[in-house]
């Protein structure tokens, strides 16, 4: 466990929420019509009692990923930097 970062099988295809830091948030990956799958996170609850229930916005031009296990990594990526960027901690807690 890495600062709250529950621990997941990585091979899986299914949703998950995780919590990190004082942030928690719900990734899917949901299968686009070209046969790929897109990254979601949605944050679901915020340090501090911040507002919550929203999805982060894309991060990237990459609209979709290949397997389902690599956009729900994407997705918790994603979390992960979104927390860094509104903490000011950067990369030094992965």
């Amino acid at each position: 466990m890495c600062n709250g970062l529950r621990s997941r099988n990585p091979r899986s295809d299914q949703p998950f929420s995780f919590a990190y830091q004082d942030f928690e948030f719900f990734c899917s990956a949901e299968p686009i019509p070209t046969g790929v799958s897109r990254p979601t996170a949605v944050l679901t609850k915020a340090a501090g009692g911040g507002p919550t229930r929203f999805t982060l916005p894309a991060d990237t031009d990459e609209i979709g990923y290949a397997t389902k296990q690599e956009a729900l990594r994407h997705a918790e990526q994603q979390a992960l930097r979104w927390v860094h960027d509104r903490t000011g901690t950067g990369q030094a807690g992965f």
